[in-house]
């Protein structure tokens, strides 16, 4: 009986992703990859193993998700170990349900190896928490759209709340979401923007609601990234120089573990 097994390759670095998933790359006779996860975690599979890319991204998709999953349980018809290689964690918005459904109904087995999503990792590679005691108590994970494209109505329910909010797939729509928190008052709340986040090429922009995205839109910053509102912004290091961006501070300070 075929396998359909969802690996989560992590945020971006390929030596953020677990022991387990990389068993799963040298097994598999199949590999079906994201736009987010990194192609150098293909170099784990073995020479014979089938690599397809199917990655979606705003405004470029390659496969829609249901020729996604007919590729799944076409594939499973002919081979015996299908990965489907995700970005970050595939439970945090990465459609795993409907690839695990259509698994499934086709009869094949399926297993989930978990990877450390970028909702926390990106934020802590920037030396940024999303919780501090005596700031905040919790966290929000938020997509910047929801199915039909509209803005999560979540978005506003976070916005009056104290926690720090994490946006994911929010950029298309950055302007509209610091509106609604600037209309609930947080219009002087730190934010930063995290693109390529945990990569070599990462780049960070912090700033307040109310200009965070002007200082995005002059820095050129775009998908994929991550974007942090709340008070624990203030926390990270390279506020000290409003000179230093992802690139700097922080950065070095990976670079140097």
């Amino acid at each position: 009986m075929a396998k359909l097994i969802l690996v989560g390759a992590g945020p971006g670095d390929p030596e953020l992703i677990t022991l387990k998933a990389i068993k799963a790359l040298e097994k598999a006779d199949v590999i079906l990859y994201d736009a987010l996860a990194n192609e150098t975690l293909l170099d784990h599979a073995q020479p014979a193993a089938v690599r397809r890319f199917v990655g979606k991204r705003f405004g470029c998709h390659a496969l829609s998700q249901q020729a996604i999953n007919d590729l799944i349980t076409e594939y499973g018809q002919q081979y015996e170990y299908i990965v489907r290689l995700k970005g970050g964690d595939p439970f945090v918005f990465g459609r795993a349900q409907e690839e695990i459904d259509a698994a499934v109904a086709a009869g094949m087995e399926v297993a989930v190896i978990p990877g450390i999503s970028s909702a926390f990792a990106v934020p802590a590679s920037e030396m940024l928490p999303l919780t501090c005691r005596g700031i905040n108590e919790s966290f929000w994970v938020i997509t910047g759209t929801t199915r039909s494209g509209a803005v999560s109505d979540d978005i506003a329910l976070a916005a009056r709340s104290t926690a720090t909010v994490v946006l994911l797939m929010a950029m298309s729509k950055l302007e509209t979401i610091m509106d609604i928190f600037i209309e609930a008052g947080k219009g002087e709340t730190a934010a930063a923007i995290i693109q390529n986040g945990t990569r070599p090429d990462a780049r960070m922009v912090t700033g307040k609601v109310k200009d965070i995205a002007f200082r995005a839109q002059h820095r050129g910053l775009g998908n994929p990234a991550v974007i942090i509102i709340g008070d624990v912004v203030n926390l990270n290091r390279a506020l000290a120089d409003p000179a230093v961006t992802g690139s700097g501070a922080a950065m070095a300070m990976r670079n140097a573990v």
